[in-house]
């Protein structure tokens, strides 16, 4: 496993504020698919309640990869991006992402397993808003390969 083991409980600093806006859930809306007039209209979004148009639930990607960014470009990591492969992905909803939204993610590694030659490196990166109150926790797995 060439995946340095000490990653473990290691938390990365906050990103920069990351603000949603509704070109961007509308273009995402559009890329995954998501056809519901929540996710495009802002008068379909508001009769449901919402400020501005809803997020498809995987959204939240866009703001986790600057926070899986952090993790790839640690010198000390033992990854090899040409080695990487996104295995998995969740996501815990407090509420949904809305356009208007101001995020901020904070990545901590919560396992790494080892896998053959490789490992599965696991991490959550928790996302808030500029309350600081939950929005979403996105958990990744990694799939690194070993070295040849």
């Amino acid at each position: 496993m060439s995946v340095n083991p000490e990653l473990v409980d290691r938390a990365f600093p906050p990103t920069a504020p990351y603000l949603v806006g509704r070109e961007k859930v509308r273009e995402f809306a559009r890329a995954v698919l998501a056809t519901d007039p929540q996710h495009t209209d802002p008068a379909a979004a508001r009769a449901l309640g919402y400020a501005d148009v809803v997020a498809p639930p995987t959204f939240a990607i866009v703001i986790q990869d600057v926070t899986l960014q952090q993790l790839l470009s640690e010198p000390d990591s033992g990854i090899a991006l040409e080695r990487t492969v996104h295995a998995e992905q969740r996501f815990q909803y407090t509420r949904p992402i809305v356009a208007g939204d101001e995020l901020t993610a904070q990545l901590r590694v919560v396992g790494i397993r080892p896998f053959g030659k490789g490992a599965m490196v696991t991490s959550e990166a928790v996302i808030t808003d500029a309350a600081d109150a939950h929005v979403v926790t996105a958990t990744s797995v990694l799939l690194i390969g070993g070295a040849e």
